[in-house]
């Protein structure tokens, strides 16, 4: 079900109008960074709030989290996406999905048409199953995530380390900005729509303070649920395919103008801009290591709101 062509999609209005969660979505469960620099980015996570709580038993692998959010910073080679390397400019590499049941959930989605990830397990390591995404990114689905997860497993604690460390300023995973192709808009809606039940919402519905694009609900429960932004390329550029790729996190706040003064202090400097500039309803920070931003977003559920 990866989109190939440029030929539009028609979309079903009326299973939009009626939107469904055939997996049991709950929200994200982590955002995984791929990195040949994995202590510079951990300062920038540092940075945003996040602290390292737990590394991986065999991999060069460090899990970061705030309140509800985790964060992974692979720099393992072997255990990247075929075309995936970790390289001086951080790539978000994949998203993992809260899920009822992952083996439904994946075998859904295959019956759907995404393609396989094969699983790349070692001795004493969970197989979570994962289909592709946009470009070489990979699309998790977890089941492991209320009173046992997927960490209690793959990792080690640090020493000493808060497990549970608090958000600033109420931050939380608000949802994804996807940089996608010309007239490659309906593509993808149809394939977050048939494989996971996200429905677009209408034009006037927007958020933030960067209205391009199309926004995507996903169809989790209230409390839980997040947003991909699909951005297509300005029409000066005549053809832009291969740059297809996750750009950016987006992080919710009840008050985005704390949020910005809460992470100011703590060194993050944000974009201003004739066209973009800090507001009560978004703000966006500045790039570090040539790829790494946070857009911040009026959202007023708590930090907690995605927390299993």
């Amino acid at each position: 079900m990866i989109p190939s062509s440029p030929q539009p999609l028609a979309l079903d209005r009326e299973a939009i109008a009626q939107p469904s969660n055939p997996l049991g979505l709950d929200g994200i469960e982590f955002i995984e960074y791929a990195s040949a620099k994995p202590q510079a980015l951990g300062q920038v996570l540092e940075m945003m709030g996040f602290r390292p709580i737990a590394r991986h038993r065999s991999r060069e692998v460090t899990l970061y989290r705030q309140g509800g959010m985790n964060v992974i910073v692979n720099a393992h080679v072997p255990a990247l996406p075929s075309g995936v390397l970790p390289a001086d400019k951080p790539v978000l590499a994949a998203v993992a999905l809260r899920v009822r049941d992952a083996a439904a959930a994946y075998a859904h989605a295959l019956d759907k048409g995404a393609w396989a990830v094969p699983p790349r397990v070692e001795v004493m390591e969970l197989n979570i199953p994962a289909i592709h995404g946009v470009g070489t990114s990979r699309i998790y689905f977890v089941d492991r995530y209320d009173k046992f997860s997927i960490y209690d497993v793959d990792f080690v604690p640090i020493p000493g380390v808060d497990p549970h460390p608090p958000a600033v300023a109420g931050l939380h995973f608000f949802g994804l900005v996807q940089y996608i192709g010309n007239d490659r808009s309906d593509d993808w809606t149809e394939f977050y729509r048939e494989l996971l039940g996200f429905v677009p919402l209408p034009p006037e519905q927007r958020f933030g303070i960067l209205p391009k694009g199309r926004i995507l609900k996903s169809p989790c429960p209230a409390a839980s649920t997040f947003y991909l932004q699909l951005i297509e390329p300005e029409a000066s550029v005549l053809d832009v395919r291969s740059d297809e790729a996750l750009q950016r996190i987006g992080l919710g706040t009840p008050d985005v103008l704390a949020a910005v003064a809460a992470l100011g202090a703590r060194g993050v400097a944000f974009v201003e801009s004739r066209g973009v500039h800090t507001e009560g309803r978004g703000a966006l920070t500045t790039t570090w290591m040539g790829s790494v931003s946070f857009e911040l977003v009026h959202d007023a559920r708590p930090a907690g709101a995605q927390e299993g």
